[in-house]
């Protein structure tokens, strides 16, 4: 079993690879498969958006059982999230829950249209903005510019963190169970996972 620190190492590491050309994914080794079938053990639960050019397996070179992905547009927080990252850390007791998002989210563009344009969507849709709009408070009004874009990616993976650390569950653990939440950035560019200060 990793610690949330080996397990944040073990994803850069991969992401490494990953940009370097050198992956090992999805090589399985013998009898691996029937091993897996029996049980799960990710080292990592990730939290990310559904984006086709953002596939975590892929951007962190993990093999099958690695890493449990959740995965939906502007990776919001809701009620199923939840249930399903309780599992995580309940079930599963993976160490290391990262919020991945990345450069050019269409929800989050989205979303700073609503705010700042008075874009409508459908009904669906608005109601997955109205989970972002509120993590972007701090952009300001003007040019829709790639910096801009960035900044309010940056604040949502922010407002994702910020959730999770609210609820009852997290509170009430602390860091006494050796979980860590960590945010991270995908550069669609160059191929690198930006870890958040």
């Amino acid at each position: 079993m990793y610690t949330a620190d080996q397990a944040l190492a073990r994803l850069l590491a991969g992401n490494e690879r990953f940009m370097r050309g050198k992956a090992r994914f999805p090589t399985v080794r013998k009898g691996a498969l029937a091993t897996l079938a029996k049980g799960q053990k990710p080292y990592a639960t990730i939290i990310g958006c559904s984006d086709s050019r953002v596939p975590p397996e892929l951007l962190f070179d993990a093999g099958f059982g690695e890493l449990f992905i959740i995965r939906v547009a502007g990776n919001v927080i809701s009620a199923e999230v939840m249930g399903t990252l309780q599992y995580a850390a309940v079930h599963l007791r993976t160490p290391l829950f990262v919020v991945l998002g990345h450069e050019g989210c269409g929800a989050v563009q989205a979303a700073l249209a609503t705010m700042f344009h008075g874009e409508r969507q459908r009904n669906r849709i608005a109601k997955l903005l109205r989970s972002i709009i509120p993590g972007l408070k701090g952009i300001r009004a003007g040019r829709n510019t790639p910096a801009r874009l960035d900044a309010a990616v940056e604040a949502n993976v922010r407002w994702s963190m910020h959730q999770l650390l609210e609820t009852p569950e997290v509170k009430a653990r602390g860091n006494e169970s050796g979980m860590k939440l960590v945010g991270a950035v995908y550069e669609l560019t160059t191929g690198r996972v930006r870890v958040l200060a």
